[in-house]
């Protein structure tokens, strides 16, 4: 689903803009990036907001600015991207994810200009920072809505934690020296048992991440599904599946093995003793991303992971 920039329903007029950002801090090429789009938005009258993180790591990130350009930090983490018109992500996938856990409790839409290697997740590249920040004063971007997961761990009737991601849910080993042992459940019925390294539950925007090196397909991320891959089986049937959106998933670890641990989008963790159930949906919200352009999916998985394609000579007219 996408939307226009000023909101949906066609939006109104904002008062103030305010903007967020998220930077990779402690390398000098950042330092840079990161100055240049502070001071163009700050002449464009936003209003910017940082997190303490970034100035604690890195205390000269805008010391080439002046005084009143410089981004102010926000006190409340959790609550840091509310009020905000965008949430402007300076860095690799793992600062988008880090980036989205804000973004998404506010749901303000995220744009990120990746600065990393692949950087899967981020719309623009570098040399594109001009049309970002074109984009972002002009409100000329659109607003795509990417679906998350919600999770849940149980143990014997006790909750030990709940959380969400946006890539992947993993149930994997914590003894890397023994395998372990799960029940996967599909719809509350059980689909399989097997001894393996882990279990990802990925979202169509994760299946080019972790999922993807584990084996699973690429989803198109405007197909609207889940995938299930097992990582490292040993078992005749342990595929990866894609599911139904509005299935449920559930990852039992054996109360006869080892214990186990839930980790979403290597960021948050939830330690799963043995007889452990972990229980995941589709998520009730979305992550809003922020596309400068319309373009097909197959462009940017060529592009990313520069796929071999100079023999294609096109449809025939």
């Amino acid at each position: 689903m996408e939307a226009d920039a000023t909101g949906v329903e066609g939006g109104e007029e904002r008062g103030t803009r305010d903007a967020l950002l998220v930077v990779h801090t402690g390398r000098e090429a950042t330092r840079k990036v990161a100055s240049l789009a502070a001071q163009r938005l700050a002449d464009a009258g936003f209003d910017l907001r940082i997190l303490p993180d970034e100035y604690s790591t890195d205390e000269g990130l805008f010391d080439d600015l002046p005084e009143g350009q410089r981004p102010r930090t926000v006190t409340a983490e959790s609550d840091a991207a509310l009020g905000m018109e965008i949430v402007l992500v300076l860095g690799g996938d793992g600062t988008l994810l880090r980036a989205a856990e804000l973004a998404r409790h506010a749901r303000v839409p995220m744009l990120g200009v990746n600065l990393g290697r692949v950087g899967f997740l981020a719309e623009a590249d570098l040399d594109d920072l001009d049309e970002v920040l074109d984009a972002v004063v002009g409100r000329t971007y659109r607003v795509e809505e990417r679906m998350t997961v919600d999770v849940v761990a149980h143990q014997n009737g006790t909750e030990l934690g709940r959380t969400w991601a946006l890539n992947e849910a993993i149930v994997e080993k914590m003894n890397w020296a023994r395998l372990l042992d799960v029940v996967l459940e599909v719809d509350g019925r059980p689909v399989s048992e097997f001894a393996c390294d882990g279990v990802l539950c990925a979202t169509p925007t994760g299946s080019t991440a972790y999922a993807f090196s584990a084996g699973g397909p690429v989803v198109w991320p405007e197909v609207q599904a889940m995938l299930l891959v097992p990582s490292n089986a040993h078992a005749l049937f342990a595929k990866p599946l894609v599911i139904s959106p509005d299935s449920s998933v559930a990852l039992e670890v054996s109360g006869r093995g080892d214990a186990g641990v839930l980790v979403c989008d290597g960021r948050r963790t939830i330690e799963l003793p043995p007889g452990s159930r972990v229980e995941v949906v589709r998520g009730r919200n979305p992550v809003l991303l922020a596309r400068l352009r319309v373009q097909p999916f197959t462009d940017r998985l060529v592009r990313k992971f520069g796929l071999p394609v100079q023999g294609w000579r096109g449809r025939q007219r």
